[in-house]
């Protein structure tokens, strides 16, 4: 089975859109808990374009009602030191540490194997000892896993959208599955864990679970999109249907 994490970072967008309390960011959550979902994620950014870190704070609080007991929070971002202390006061289950790149609409992409490893490596290091399992964001290719596991990661995320966009091209599925395959059994024999998320909807969730080792997916704009025209809680039964039969 692999889990699956509701990103809600879409409901906040629409809420944020009036600037009021609707949709109500909660409420949204509390339907995935009552349809099965056992993760949540979300993304503060810096602009707080979507999720706030009040937001962050309120998910926190809800999750550790009983009814939410073994539900993970999962908190991206880029690990500039608001981002920081906000993880480090909340302590969430998993930190996912995402690159930003100036002017991005969403995630463009894992960490550059070039980075300042021992910059990022104390982050991780500091983030594990608060008791929280981290997670690096990486594109499907050997050297950005091997570096997720120098830095002393849990797990790898591997960034799906040029899955998606060649699933949506047609492209041959075992061409498309080919790197992350890879990925995966790389991060297995390192002793990582493998999620993943980017543009995963109901249309190719399917062929991407053919991938071994994947732990979980995080899933959130073409979750909250289907909502729209057919209900929260029934879409987020679409995907567990997918999910747990991995």
């Amino acid at each position: 089975m692999v889990q699956l994490s509701v990103n809600v970072n879409k409901v906040a967008t629409l809420r944020n859109a009036r600037g009021r309390g609707e949709p109500d960011l909660i409420k949204a959550v509390d339907v995935c808990l009552a349809a099965g979902v056992r993760g949540i994620t979300v993304h503060p950014r810096a602009d707080a374009r979507h999720i706030t870190h009040a937001d962050v704070h309120q998910l926190a609080a809800r999750l550790q009602a009983p009814d939410a007991a073994g539900v993970e929070l999962n908190i991206e971002g880029d690990p500039e030191p608001g981002w920081l202390a906000l993880v480090q006061q909340v302590r969430p289950q998993q930190a996912t540490l995402v690159p930003v790149r100036p002017g991005e609409v969403t995630s463009e992409g894992g960490w550059p194997v070039d980075l300042d490893r021992a910059h990022l490596s104390g982050i991780v290091q500091d983030l594990k000892a608060r008791g929280i399992r981290v997670s690096v964001f990486v594109d499907p290719v050997p050297s950005a896993v091997r570096l997720a596991g120098e830095l002393g990661a849990d797990r790898v995320e591997l960034f799906t959208e040029p899955f998606a966009n060649g699933f949506a091209e047609q492209m041959p599925e075992d061409e498309l599955l080919a790197p992350y395959r890879a990925a995966a059994e790389l991060a297995h024999e390192l002793g990582l864990g493998v999620n993943a998320g980017h543009d995963l909807n109901l249309d190719n969730l399917g062929c991407f679970l053919r991938v071994p080792h994947v732990d979980e997916v995080s899933i959130g704009h073409a979750l909250i999109s289907r909502a729209l025209f057919v209900g929260l809680e029934r879409v987020v039964g679409e995907y567990l249907a997918l999910t747990t039969a991995a």
